[in-house]
């Protein structure tokens, strides 16, 4: 049975060998065809002949390849040979030229570019040959060709000296520029007058270029006039402002007015070039009256000359806007509120259902995505202040735009008019909404490049002042996140969701914390654990380590840490727990080693138990960075642990990759210490420790915060009751104001006994907050909080009968602000002892119990033992039936008590 298997291996293995056998043969006709013994032949040069004679040869009698390759290679024998080469090989590729093709004259006009801009040669030596090749090839028949050579005369200009370029250039340009010429030699006599207009002196110019460039303008090509026409801006910058007034506006103002529809955009594109170099009065009298006509012309007429129009749109606004007339501003303005409904609607703001050619469609949406480009500009040229006014109905325009490629140039510059928005931000929040929720990923893409600029600037400034208007902007904005991302995940562009995931990092400083929790965090999670794309998922890590680092609140940063615990380093699969290493990287580098080192590092080694070989893989390549979080000597035990990990790799591991990453870990472990230079590793101990600074604070404003929501809650509920106590003491005051009075007139005690009792109940009336004690006998304890400083568990209130009200009053006014909380509970427990007492006041004895009586009704003793018999008679027999009671009846005895004690006060 075995030797049949092995006749069967052979048998095949022969047959497989028959049919490569069978293939070479097949191939080898097919290697013969390519060349003959005779080509061959031919392509063969003598090894004995040096870089001269072989290139001389090979341009000789050689195949156009070889020839090719000469040509290429000419810089380089300039270089070993300069004069061997101009001698002998520069004329045989002057020879060869005349009867090469488009690729070896393109080959050739890139090696003279070379040579002229590389200084590699001696211009006065031998520029004369290698001007005379270019300036020969400019007349090819081919316009590709002749372009190519243009383009290396052009830029050769700059490298030539100003004599050079008078003989050898300017001489030949003016037989070349005359109407006899070839279209495309006067075509490439406009850009040569451009490029050396600006070599040489004003008078040069105006004397010898001048008369050349008048001529091109009034050519009857109008190739040729649009050509030169764009060169008029060199030509005037050559002969300087003195000048370009009385030779330049008057050629610009007549081609701006030719029938070519190319030459009026030459020439309108040219003033926006030139704006600076005119004047406030030509810009008043010559150029916006023309620019305005030939607006009003293109608008109506030629549509090809409005894209362009429409792209120069803002430049040429703020050239002219410092010469503008308040008219003339309106009527800019309200031409480019027209140009940015193009195709949308009519004039008179109606639907406009007319359908329009396929190519005049796409016109016009070439011409509102220039006005989408030029809007931040217009923002600039109508003013800020008057957006609402003037160009919020456009804004919101351009942003509903049907075309994808208006409303991505809006997301692109929407950055720019947050910016110029400034505190009316406010304005154009719905937009940044709608462009967030487009149904475009591409319009999403767009706004990505400065997302976080556009958040953080459009939620810190709103209507309103504070962080009111913040929060006020932010409800609408965070369900527009969520969904931008819901959209971006759907999607099969991951990169996008990635440049997404990024940018919601800055989401700390946009939204607040409670809203990150539960509208993003959750999102996060399941990004990390359920996408299928690695980049995404790291990313998510990262964008959940940015939300843990910055939440203020203790209880969410555990619950934010246990779930990670729970999710990923202990999650049942692999993948998740590769996860938690990923994120323990993203970890080190946002937080402290110190914070890192209390909540994931423990869990991080603990994964050298994982069964999944591929994580204790990534483990092992991780200890090393570990090994640098762990601080000594107080993360001693740590270190314990991690050598214990690695020992336990070392003893234990089975698989082969992983023993040899141990083993190189482990010698990278040794030379930490030793190799590290210090410079470095003290730079890393002070970012560490202003990283840790950081969470410290963030602890402390925590702390802060709650502390004022606490201080804030307490001062509303102390407001709010001393408001309702001042309006009680204050209806009480009047209802017993004339008893007081009566009492006070009957007696006959004589006037000073009146004014000494008047005196009396306005020095006690003016302090409605200082509570009086009924015994001057005893104390009162009163069990403190514990949160006043200076204070102790207890503390003892002195009960005189003739308490100064003021002094006690200014002493618990001054320690009010520094604890309100205290204060409260210390107002509650001198409010129950009151009740208590009234309650309790029923033996005969006045002085044997305390009674307090609350300070915003009366501030006085009780000195009539008869008025306090009888309310304690009352009392006894109020509290007689008790038991059979309700709660409520025992608070109208306490409030009768408390009526009864102030009525003999004010007596």
């Amino acid at each position: 049975m075995f030797v049949s298997k092995m006749t069967l291996n052979q048998s095949s293995l022969f047959g497989q060998v028959d049919d490569l056998q069978e293939l070479t043969f097949i191939e080898r006709p097919i290697r013969r065809s390519l060349k003959t013994a005779e080509e061959i032949e031919k392509l063969t040069v003598d090894e004995d002949l040096n870089d001269i004679e072989r290139a001389v040869y090979l341009l000789s009698s050689g195949q156009d390849v070889q020839r090719a390759s000469v040509i290429i290679n000419l810089p380089n024998l300039v270089r070993q040979n300069p004069a061997e080469t101009f001698r002998r090989v520069v004329p045989k590729v002057r020879e060869v030229l005349h009867v090469a093709g488009a690729d070896m004259q393109l080959a050739a006009a890139g090696s003279f570019l070379t040579l002229l801009q590389d200084d590699i040669v001696l211009i006065q030596t031998h520029t004369h040959s290698i001007l005379q090749i270019v300036l020969l090839n400019l007349d090819h028949r081919d316009a590709v060709v002749s372009n190519a050579w243009l383009e290396t005369l052009l830029s050769a200009i700059d490298a030539l000296p100003k004599e050079t370029i008078r003989q050898e250039i300017l001489s030949p340009l003016v037989s070349k520029a005359q109407l006899s010429q070839s279209l495309q030699a006067r075509l490439a006599s406009c850009r040569i007058l451009g490029k050396v207009a600006c070599k040489f002196e004003s008078p040069i110019v105006k004397k010898d270029l001048l008369p050349l460039v008048r001529s091109l303008c009034q050519d009857v090509e109008y190739e040729v006039r649009s050509c030169m026409c764009r060169q008029l801006e060199n030509i005037a910058r050559g002969i300087g402002l003195d000048h370009t007034k009385a030779a330049v506006l008057p050629e610009l103002v007549e081609l701006a007015r030719d029938e070519g529809s190319t030459v009026r955009l030459a020439a309108f594109d040219t003033i926006i070039n030139l704006l600076e170099m005119f004047d406030s009065d030509d810009r008043t009298r010559v150029i916006f009256p023309l620019v305005k006509t030939f607006c009003e012309k293109c608008f109506k007429a030629d549509e090809a000359v409005l894209a362009s129009l429409s792209f120069q749109y803002g430049k040429l606004c703020h050239g002219l806007s410092a010469s503008f007339t308040e008219e003339q501003h309106l009527w800019f303005l309200e031409f480019y509120k027209k140009l940015c409904v193009l195709g949308l609607q009519h004039e008179n703001g109606h639907s406009d259902n007319q359908v329009y050619p396929l190519e005049l469609e796409s016109k016009y949406a070439l011409v509102r995505h220039n006005c989408a480009y030029n809007f931040p500009a217009m923002v600039l040229f109508a003013d800020p202040n008057h957006f609402l006014t003037e160009l919020y109905p456009t804004f919101s325009s351009l942003c509903h735009d049907p075309e994808i490629t208006v409303r991505r140039t809006v997301a692109e510059g929407f950055h720019e008019v947050v910016k110029l928005l400034g505190p009316n931000v406010h304005f154009i929040h719905k937009e940044l909404v709608v462009l967030l929720q487009d149904d475009s990923l591409e319009v999403l893409d767009a706004l990505l490049s400065h997302l976080q600029e556009t958040l953080e600037l459009a939620t810190s400034r709103g209507e309103g002042p504070g962080p009111e208007s913040k929060q006020a902007n932010v409800p609408d904005l965070v369900p527009a996140l969520a969904a931008a991302e819901q959209k971006a995940a759907l999607s099969l562009r991951w990169r996008v969701h990635e440049r997404l995931l990024q940018r919601y990092a800055c989401l700390p400083r946009v939204v607040s914390a409670d809203q990150i929790y539960f509208r993003f965090l959750q999102r996060m999670f399941a990004i990390v654990t359920t996408n299928n794309v690695l980049p995404v998922q790291r990313e998510a890590a990262r964008t959940l380590c940015m939300f843990l680092r910055y939440n203020r609140k203790q209880e969410q940063r555990q619950e934010i840490i246990g779930k990670v615990l729970q999710e990923l380093a202990q999650g049942r699969s692999y993948w998740n727990r590769l996860r938690y290493l990923d994120l323990c990287e993203i970890a080190m580098e946002l937080f402290s080693k110190a914070y890192f080192c209390k909540h994931f590092l423990i869990q991080a080694l603990e994964l050298v138990n994982d069964p999944v070989a591929n994580v204790r893989y990534k483990l092992c390549h991780m200890l090393p960075r570990l090994r640098s979080t762990i601080r000594l000597p107080a993360d001693k035990h740590l270190l314990q642990q991690l050598e214990f990990c690695v020992r336990k790799l070392l003893c234990r591991e089975k698989d082969k990759d992983v023993v040899a990453t141990v083993r190189k870990t482990v010698l990278e472990l040794d030379k930490m210490d030793i190799t590290e230079p210090y410079h470095k590793r003290h730079e890393r101990d002070l970012l560490d420790q202003k990283k840790e600074k950081e969470e410290t604070l963030l602890l402390e404003m925590e702390q802060l915060e709650r502390q004022q929501s606490e201080a804030k809650l307490t001062s509303e509920k102390h407001t709010e009751k001393k408001r309702r106590d001042s309006k009680t003491g204050l209806s009480g005051t009047k209802g017993l104001s004339g008893s007081t009075s009566g009492a006070t007139l009957s007696t006959s005690s004589g006037k000073e006994l009146r004014k000494a009792k008047l005196a009396r109940s306005r020095s006690l009336s003016s302090h409605p907050t200082t509570p009086k004690m009924a015994n001057p006998d005893k104390t009162l304890k009163v069990k403190d909080s514990g949160s006043c400083p200076g204070k102790g568990k207890n503390s003892m209130l002195p009960m005189n009968g003739h308490l100064n009200t003021s002094s006690v009053t200014s002493s618990i006014t001054s320690s009010l602000p520094v604890c309100v909380a205290a204060d409260e509970a210390l107002r509650s427990h001198h409010f129950s002892v009151a009740a208590a007492s009234s309650v309790l006041s029923q033996t005969p004895s006045a002085s044997s119990m305390p009674v307090l009586i609350r300070s915003n009704t009366t501030n006085t003793l009780v000195d009539h033992p008869h008025q306090h018999q009888h309310r304690s008679s009352t009392l006894d027999h109020r509290t007689t039936n008790g038991g059979k009671d309700t709660q409520s009846r025992k608070l109208s005895i306490q409030r009768k008590s408390n009526s009864f004690g102030m009525q003999s006060g004010r007596e």
